[in-house]
């Protein structure tokens, strides 16, 4: 079966712009934009709208450049506690970095970074101290006095006037940053202080992808969207302001519904006027739902999301990283729909995989792994593990052979090769574990291919993969999750370790 779209890149390029530089006219000529999500390799978005471009709010803000400044926020605390981005096995200050890298690699520059809730924390100063030396602007805001309650107190020269004016000289104001609780929003607000106690009447908007506010609150994407800030304990609802305000049934998140009385009230003393924004809908410049020009599409691919965030966080609570409730309401959010982790194609096959692996070595001790991969036409391929490699490393090596329609007894990895990572694994580099974990046969197969035309031939096959579904039985190692991820696999694997042994190496 041929991979469906159901997002229409182009369409919401151009009708996304349109709506961010006709909110910027409704102001002084000067609109602060709180631009959540991701810019970069926003895979949660490709994946619940098939068509979409991962970097296509990278070439939204490359389209307007010329009247956007940029402004990079990042929590203090999630540096010190080094928040790690899932999807690259980072961190949210090395996030960061990568980041300014990736605009400037577009033309873009940032004009500040601002730490927010700075407290000399060390890290966070460690931080500062390498974008200072490297020439980048960087402002650090204390936690603003009397938030959420005292308005008097937030509005004043001891709350957002406490923090440094930061200079900008473009109409719009594109403030962003890595991940949810970075500070956008007080930076934003922040700004419109100091903007209108220089006679500047500048506005504020809010420009979020997820949940989309015209499709239904129960609709798969939105419910996706749930399921996808199991962690954070949102959840969607009809936005009560605007259906007063208006008598239009719209979507948005509990935090915002939650916020908005104090945000209209802040944004009123600020301005000195009656609020131009009735609701959070009203707040947002959204357009994401009409790029959607195939619901049907959407709907499968968001359920299948959906499962996957409960695979992720499964795996994240035995390593320690979430609690038992976010696994419970990704379960939830799973059977809201009547969703199982079977009806993910590839995780069954991948478990009948491990388990031939073991009855193939009865009486062997050691733990055996299968894995398998749907490619685009939906043949599903399996893999598993062996003394000489893993079984992310196997299913790959199946695959491009399939591909490459290549017999399965030809060897595509040169012998001399394999042995001679093997050795120095174990015997120079003293490593435990010898077999070959994805990304090092991904080198050993370029090796190989240079003398070798099949292995050539199979390695060209690789960039095919890209979008295909995998599961493994056994939560990968960094050099198996680091090859699947460079693949552009959409990868899930059962809450199992791979070995007894507490360390991996």
């Amino acid at each position: 079966m041929a991979i469906a779209t159901g997002f229409d890149n182009e369409k919401y390029l151009s009708q996304q712009s349109a709506a961010i530089l006709e909110r910027v006219e409704q102001f002084d000529g000067k609109l602060y934009l709180e631009f959540g999500g991701k810019i970069l390799f926003d895979m949660h978005a490709s994946r619940v709208l098939p068509g979409f471009d991962p970097n296509v709010k990278m070439r939204l803000l490359a389209k307007l450049k010329n009247q956007a400044n940029i402004i990079l926020c990042i929590y203090a605390g999630d540096i010190e506690r080094k928040k790690v981005r899932a999807d690259f096995g980072i961190t949210y200050d090395t996030d960061a970095l990568k980041l300014i890298d990736d605009l400037r690699g577009w033309g873009l520059d940032v004009s500040a970074v601002v730490i927010t809730r700075y407290d000399e924390q060390p890290a966070a100063r460690v931080f500062k101290n390498r974008l200072e030396h490297r020439n980048v602007r960087v402002y650090t805001h204390q936690f603003t006095k009397g938030y959420p309650t005292d308005v008097d107190m937030i509005v004043s020269d001891t709350g957002y006037g406490a923090n440094l004016y930061i200079e900008t000289d473009k109409p719009l104001v594109v403030v962003t940053g890595p991940g949810p609780g970075s500070g956008k929003l007080a930076t934003c607000l922040s700004q419109l202080y100091h903007e209108y106690k220089q006679g500047i009447h500048a506005g504020y908007a809010k420009f979020e992808t997820f949940p989309i506010w015209n499709l239904p609150v129960k609709h798969p994407v939105n419910i996706a969207y749930e399921s996808a800030t199991a962690d954070l304990r949102d959840y969607n609802e009809i936005d009560p302001f605007h259906l007063e305000a208006y008598g239009k049934t719209t979507v948005n998140y509990n935090r915002d519904v939650e916020i908005f009385p104090v945000l209209k009230r802040i944004l009123e003393k600020i301005t000195g006027a009656e609020a131009v924004y009735q609701s959070p809908t009203d707040m947002g410049v959204n357009c994401a739902g009409f790029g959607i020009v195939d619901d049907e599409v959407v709907r499968e691919a968001s359920k299948h999301e959906i499962i996957r965030r409960w695979f992720r966080y499964a795996c994240e609570h035995v390593m320690g990283f979430v609690d038992k409730e976010t696994v419970q309401r990704a379960e939830l959010i799973m059977k809201e729909l009547d969703l199982k982790p079977e009806d993910r194609s590839v995780v069954e096959p991948a478990r009948n995989a491990a388990r031939e692996g073991e009855k193939q070595n009865k009486g062997n001790e050691g733990i055996y792994c299968g894995a398998a991969l749907e490619l685009a036409e939906g043949q599903i391929i399996t893999g598993k593990n062996s003394p000489l490699m893993h079984a992310a490393s196997s299913l790959i090596l199946n695959v491009i052979k399939t591909l490459a329609a290549i017999p399965d007894d030809i060897h595509l990895l040169s012998p001399n090769v394999t042995e001679s990572i093997m050795k120095l694994k174990g015997t120079i580099l003293g490593s435990k574990s010898i077999s070959l974990n994805l990304d090092e046969t991904l080198i050993a197969l370029s090796i190989s291919a240079a003398t070798n035309p099949t292995a050539e031939a199979a390695m060209m096959r690789l960039s095919k993969l890209r979008g295909c579904n995998v599961h493994v039985t056994h939560i990968p190692t960094p050099g198996d999750e680091a090859g699947l991820r460079k693949l552009g696999l959409n990868m899930t694997s059962d809450p199992n370790f791979s070995s007894k042994s507490l360390f991996m190496d």
